[in-house]
């Protein structure tokens, strides 16, 4: 791991978290929630953390768990953190079809933990079919849309909704939501 140590943040001051992912829109979506539901500045940095769940999680005991994981995992390789977040994207089926969502699962170094989970969207029948044959949601964007890595940029939401809604801001409202406890320590 190249990540410097904690002791090398004492000139910085601000609490470190690490994502368990190295995705650059999960980076990005959490310092920005962590700023908002704070008001300061936050050193993130992403790691590769393993989910422990299938490639493409199907329901919320998966996704929820692969989340939990993330930030399990994440905290064993760096320990050193103030805050650890796991994001971990899903899809369902339900009688109106295929939905997507994401979970979101924190802890701090305390042992606080928070989580949450975004909204469902349902996707095209064509993606849809595509899932069942086996791929994973991002791959199934990008040969649908004609993209490339479509899952580290707007993803499914930002495709689908023409850019008015990204995958960063799609995350970041579930962000805030699983910091809840973390703004309300006296109650948690």
């Amino acid at each position: 791991m190249n990540f410097p140590k904690r002791e090398n943040f004492q000139a910085v001051e601000k609490p470190l978290i690490i994502v368990g992912s190295k995705n650059p829109v999960k980076i990005d979506c959490t310092e920005s929630a962590f700023t908002e539901a704070f008001a300061k500045g936050f050193v993130v940095n992403g790691i590769n953390a393993a989910s422990q769940v299938s490639d493409q999680p199907k329901g919320d005991e998966e996704t929820y768990l692969g989340a939990r994981n993330r930030v399990i995992n994440a905290r064993k390789t760096f320990p050193e953190a103030d805050y650890w977040v796991g994001i971990e994207g899903g899809i369902a089926e339900d009688e109106g079809g295929m939905y997507a969502f994401a979970w979101i699962y924190i802890e701090d170094k305390t042992g606080l933990k928070g989580k949450a989970k975004t909204g469902i969207f349902y996707l095209p029948e064509v993606i849809a079919k595509l899932i069942q044959s086996g791929m994973e949601l991002g791959e199934a964007d990008d040969q649908v849309f004609s993209q490339e890595n479509s899952k580290q940029n707007g993803g499914s939401v930002g495709i689908l909704t023409h850019g008015v809604l990204t995958r960063q801001t799609y995350y970041n409202q579930a962000i805030i939501l699983a910091l809840i406890p973390f703004m309300n320590k006296e109650l948690y």
